[in-house]
């Protein structure tokens, strides 16, 4: 069963899966600072670069499982047109209402 993204508790992350799944280039670009980073299954990666290969042009989608850290942490379905689905693990920093840094990989 998964969360709607409209429960998520922790507002940032909501915002930053809200459009992410709406497929919102300038929604995504407003939940994140401007000097964002991230990386996938323990890799730093080009936050730019990722986000258009793994979301925006392949229609990312993130089914949110379940939540933890005050709504920081979660579990999710994620998919898109490359890779199909697979189960993975999102882990936020967030600073001044922005994620600063996002970590994600195979859960």
């Amino acid at each position: 069963m998964s969360v709607p993204v409209g429960q998520l508790s922790d507002p940032t992350v909501r915002a930053f899966v809200a459009a992410l799944n709406a497929n919102d280039r300038a929604a995504f670009q407003a939940a994140l600072t401007p000097d964002a980073t991230m990386s996938d299954d323990g890799s730093d990666r080009d936050l730019a670069e990722w986000t258009e290969r793994e979301v925006f042009s392949s229609g990312g989608h993130m089914d949110v499982e379940k939540e933890s850290d005050g709504g920081l942490s979660l579990i999710a379905n994620y998919r898109n047109d490359t890779w199909g689905e697979m189960r993975t693990a999102w882990r936020f920093d967030v600073q001044d209402g922005k994620v600063s840094r996002f970590e994600t990989g195979q859960a």
